[in-house]
């Protein structure tokens, strides 16, 4: 309830002429934004009487009557891609793009959480999930999700009427029958004024308005139109594909072996003899551009007449009209990891099998791996 001033007059002699005026104040110094006038600002009001009284001019204030610009939370989010993300079947990492605008009249943290639940009518065909996903939120403002620099899981201190971009990253998994996936990004408002920490989730004010404090007022909208949303909730909701597009790419391997030494001539034009070393050069190669091949994994079996040489695995080398001219990082025989590499490497002396594996081969690119026999 608004304070009304009340202005009492007391006449002596003659009639007095009165005439009523007001003055407003406000705080705030800034022109409102769409948002409006910024929550907490304080609108004050007065009046004033002018009358006279036996011909003198003679006036009278009100006393003030204040309060506060209460918030009125809105918000919206959109999608901020022309079209579904294009996949392939075992991409990891792949990104949806989104971007969430603070239409509330004053500044708001944002949670972000995600939901696959199917969209009946926008997603027809939807028939696998993502996994691994994460939120992450543009943090040098170029819209393109960088790993390892855009690492915020909500928006922070975002501004009336500004927007933030916001990133949906996940694996897709490696099944052949996967076509489409549907994502929604959904955007809680919070509690703004504190830099260093998330906002708590807003509730609206339910008790009458105060003159003196900033009530809550929830004035979004079923951001969806699919009825997943309602109205006056504080949240909002966009939704994206991640679309299977590739299903193969053509990948090739190529073979190659040459006796590196052998016990008479050592390596001086050596031949294959007994006790002399073999290499093997195996080169794997993506010739399809801009599509990722994902775990690939290269394994020979040690051949007859010939034994492993323990420690000779190699990956990630050049290959050069079907022969390894450089060798690549020496791996492990018990497939650990190799340091400064993602590749791994093992050898299994029971089934007499060498493995390598390379997590992503990108698309026109080629990796090589060898390994060692000495001819028994």
């Amino acid at each position: 309830m608004h304070t009304k001033g009340v202005i009492r007059t007391l006449l002596a002699g003659t009639a007095a002429i009165v005439s009523i005026g007001t003055m407003t104040g406000t705080a705030s110094a800034q022109t409102p934004g769409p948002a409006g006038t910024a929550a907490g600002t304080t609108i004050t009001n007065t009046a004033q009487a002018s009358y006279t009284v036996n011909g003198v001019q003679q006036s009278a204030t009100s006393n003030a009557a204040t309060f506060v610009v209460d918030r009125k939370v809105n918000l919206t989010v959109t999608t901020n891609q022309p079209a579904n993300t294009q996949v392939a079947i075992g991409q990891a990492a792949a990104v949806t793009t989104f971007k969430v605008t603070n239409n509330t009249n004053g500044t708001q943290d944002f949670l972000l959480s995600t939901s696959q639940t199917p969209i009946q009518g926008l997603f027809t065909g939807d028939n696998f999930d993502v996994s691994n996903i994460h939120v992450y939120v543009d943090s040098n403002g170029n819209g393109t999700y960088d790993a390892g620099v855009d690492v915020g899981t909500y928006i922070n201190e975002l501004a009336a009427d500004q927007s933030a971009v916001v990133f949906i990253v996940a694996d897709i998994p490696n099944q052949q029958t996967a076509a489409l996936a549907g994502i929604t990004l959904i955007a809680q408002v919070a509690a703004g004024g504190d830099a260093a920490a998330q906002g708590t989730p807003l509730v609206p004010s339910i008790l009458a308005n105060d003159d003196n404090a900033v009530d809550v007022v929830f004035a979004d909208n079923d951001s969806d139109g699919l009825g997943l949303d309602v109205a006056n909730n504080g949240q909002g909701r966009a939704s994206l594909g991640y679309e299977i597009t590739t299903r193969n790419v053509a990948l090739t391997v190529s073979k190659s072996s040459v006796v590196i030494s052998d016990p008479v001539t050592g390596i001086v034009l050596p031949k294959a003899i007994p006790g002399a070393i073999v290499q093997y050069c195996l080169i794997v190669n993506n010739a399809t551009l801009l599509v990722p091949a994902n775990n690939v994994n290269l394994t020979d079996t040690i051949p007859t007449n010939t034994t492993y040489v323990p420690g000779s695995i190699t990956i990630g080398g050049l290959g050069l009209a079907g022969a390894c001219v450089l060798n690549g990082f020496t791996a492990n025989d018990d497939g650990s990891a190799i340091p400064l590499t993602t590749y791994t490497g093992s050898y299994n002396a029971g089934t007499k099998k060498v493995t390598a594996t390379i997590p992503v081969l990108i698309g026109g690119a080629s990796v090589a791996a060898s390994f060692r026999v000495t001819v028994n």
